[in-house]
């Protein structure tokens, strides 16, 4: 069974799936739905369409350098079969598959570090902007309270030291 690749989105395209386009010069174009046939007759760039594998690569929203992806490249050659090569290799692509989760997982936390921090400041901004839509401006003069608290302001003061204090060491 030959798994093929969606020339428009990268996504996999399986036997009997899709549709096959081929070009006067017998170059083969296979895409896995009929967006992505259409999206091709418009001549769209799919590094340009934001829902495709390219995009997200393009862009850093996915892994793009992983020796894991070495093993997923097609190979035409066929290979005498032996059992024991089989056997080895279905165990190797078990663990392939296992490191990779976990090195997307770990890319995802990177992407995702100050996600959270960044939100709340823009929900918050957002709600100074917008606090009279969740409170009536007169319950708000009514009750100090409702609105958002005060964040305090660094202040400057001068400290005046008398000459009798500088004198005298400190005791203690």
């Amino acid at each position: 069974m030959r798994l093929e690749k969606c020339w428009f989105c990268s996504s996999t395209v399986y036997p009997g799936h899709g549709i096959m386009f081929v070009r006067n010069d017998a170059k083969v174009f296979r895409f896995c739905r009929s967006k992505c046939h259409k999206n091709f007759k418009m001549k769209r760039n799919p590094r340009k369409v934001k829902w495709t594998k390219s995009y997200r690569k393009l862009h850093g929203k996915e892994l793009t350098q992983d020796a894991t992806f070495e093993f997923e490249r097609k190979r035409n050659r066929p290979e005498r079969y032996d059992r024991n090569v089989v056997e080895n290799t279905l165990k190797a692509m078990k663990k392939i598959e296992e490191v990779r989760v976990q090195r997307e997982a770990k890319f995802w936390e990177k992407r995702m570090k100050g996600k959270k921090s960044k939100e709340r400041k823009e929900a918050a901004v957002e709600l100074g902007q917008a606090i009279h839509l969740v409170k009536a401006p007169l319950a708000m003069q009514a009750e100090p309270s409702l609105t958002l608290p005060k964040v305090p302001e660094k202040m400057k003061v001068k400290v005046s030291v008398s000459k009798q204090d500088e004198s005298q060491p400190m005791q203690g």
